[in-house]
């Protein structure tokens, strides 16, 4: 069980993978969020339990009464919320595997059985493996094959063309006072590198919020109609997905996107200061992150970065200010170089 968010379940398909390794005749359901479940819709294996949060108690209900007669042998509780807790307890299994009691949030130990061992200091995705640890799985390589459909392959084709491009994705998200959204013309200044030195044209992808297309537009005016497409909120999460598998490179600060392309092979240069990139940076792809978290710890909560715990953010306003354009434009350029020395073949497709 593991509800949300996008990011989170990308990092989590390489345990699934693990366990169909080690038990290929087992029966994987998965109880998922309702935008998370449209973006891994089709995974080999997996039978889906979408749970819409947006309907509370009665959407729990239903889903009770959905698995009323299936009783599962392990529940791996991997959502550290007192709703998916709640959740758990109309579901039937003999056995329910849930975080330790230094990770578990919500006194999510409390709805659990069996509890991982202590992992300190542990990236998201390496968290989510330690429960195939747990069950004796022996093989934990990374391995996500992730299905895009035909169709989302055309939906992105239309935006982007066939010319190489670079995608962007400035916002972490659409709720106000998060504090991950780097500058307009922070963004702007990459852009025009990526355009005048690699002959890409940037495409900006996001979600439909204002904040979003807002952000997008300020951009997008600091520069030449073919330096960029705006493209934010304009693609489903199938075509995002295609779109990040194309492009020759992805910039995002901490956010969906991110674990996405991760996840399909696109580099990814990351932008973090207010959250800890060994955490939850793009686990491949860190050597490409442009990395102020230690800085912005210093400068706002002045605590070393071996004082504050291992989650902790930095909630303030200025922190991703720490970020220069020159330090982004310089992994950019590592970024693209090791891209086109080491080409994607091009991927299968799904033809539903």
């Amino acid at each position: 069980m593991r509800l949300s968010a996008l990011g989170d379940v990308c990092n989590l398909v390489p345990t699934v993978r693990a366990l169909q390794r080690q038990w290929p005749a087992a029966r994987i359901t998965w109880i998922i969020g309702k935008s998370e479940h449209s973006l891994l819709a089709g995974l080999s294996g997996v039978e889906f339990v979408v749970y819409d949060k947006a309907t509370g108690l009665a959407g729990m209900r239903r889903l009770w009464r959905e698995l009323a007669d299936t009783r599962f042998d392990v529940l791996l509780h991997m959502q550290q919320a007192l709703r998916a807790s709640v959740l758990s307890l109309g579901l039937k299994a003999d056995v329910r595997v849930g975080f330790d009691k230094a990770r578990a949030k919500d006194a999510q130990h409390w709805f659990t059985h069996r509890h991982l061992a202590p992992h300190p200091r542990a990236h998201v995705l390496d968290s989510f493996l330690d429960f195939a640890r747990l069950l004796g799985v022996e093989d934990l390589s990374l391995e996500w094959d992730l299905p895009i459909p035909a169709l989302a392959v055309e939906e992105a084709r239309h935006i982007t063309g066939n010319a190489p491009y670079l995608l962007i994705s400035p916002c972490s998200s659409a709720r106000l006072h998060n504090f991950r959204n780097w500058s307009a013309e922070g963004y702007a200044a990459v852009i025009e590198y990526a355009w005048r030195h690699h002959g890409l044209t940037t495409v900006l992808t996001g979600g439909g919020s204002t904040q979003e297309r807002e952000l997008g537009e300020q951009i997008r005016r600091l520069l030449g109609p073919e330096e960029v497409v705006d493209a934010i909120g304009g693609t489903s999460l199938k075509g995002l997905m295609a779109m990040i598998r194309g492009a020759r490179a992805l910039v995002a600060p901490d956010t969906g996107p991110v674990h996405m392309a991760n996840a399909l092979g696109t580099p990814v240069v990351g932008l973090y200061a207010t959250s800890n990139v060994d955490r939850t940076g793009p686990y491949l792809w860190r050597e490409f992150t442009v990395d102020c978290y230690a800085d912005a710890v210093r400068t706002y909560l002045h605590k070393t970065r071996n004082e504050v715990t291992w989650g902790q953010r930095v909630r303030h306003p200025d922190a991703m200010s720490l970020i220069h354009a020159e330090d982004v434009i310089e992994r950019l350029g590592a970024a693209l170089e090791f891209a086109a020395r080491h080409p994607k073949t091009e991927s299968p497709v799904d033809e539903a």
